[in-house]
């Protein structure tokens, strides 16, 4: 069995430590290809690896490897913004179906910035949340353990949020 190298190495998280210190266009310029080599490459093999998982959970599910649906830009939007740096210091990686109209659906993602790991899932759907691909995937699964929801109510404290 081959050995696995980590995805993420600790140049992923210096290219963002070093950005939040320089976040100009010409030092970003000058670092395109560090940043194509750290975090670029790195969050597609991870896709990669986590895709065949993740349309396990629902076929549905986009993994196309795109800007957007898979990815978040590293430009900021700074048109109406109060932060006008021009880079975000921190990228994710997400999975959603693609919504039929307006609808949420749900999304799974891994975020990194200069120190942080987040891994997790978000719904912002209201009143049609119970709905959205992601409830729909977790009700069976917290219907067969009825503590489960309570355990991790305990556990997260007032970071919980239904």
């Amino acid at each position: 069995m081959a050995s696995r190298r980590p995805v993420f190495t600790r140049a992923t998280f210096q290219f963002f430590k070093d950005l939040g210190c320089q976040n100009r266009k010409e030092w970003m310029d000058t670092n395109r290809d560090r940043y194509q080599a750290a975090i670029v490459q790195p969050f597609r093999r991870l896709l990669e690896e986590l895709a065949p998982r993740a349309l396990e959970l629902d076929s549905r599910f986009d993994t196309s490897g795109r800007t957007g649906p898979n990815f978040s830009r590293i430009n900021r939007d700074i048109r109406f913004a109060k932060d006008k740096t021009l880079y975000k210091t921190h990228m994710y990686l997400k999975f959603s179906v693609p919504a039929p109209s307006k609808r949420e659906t749900g999304q799974l993602y891994v975020g990194l910035s200069a120190d942080a790991v987040t891994v997790g899932f978000r719904i912002y759907s209201g009143g049609k949340r119970k709905e959205s691909t992601l409830a729909l995937i977790a009700e069976p699964r917290v219907n067969a353990d009825s503590r489960w929801v309570a355990k991790q109510k305990k556990r997260l404290g007032r970071r919980y949020e239904r």
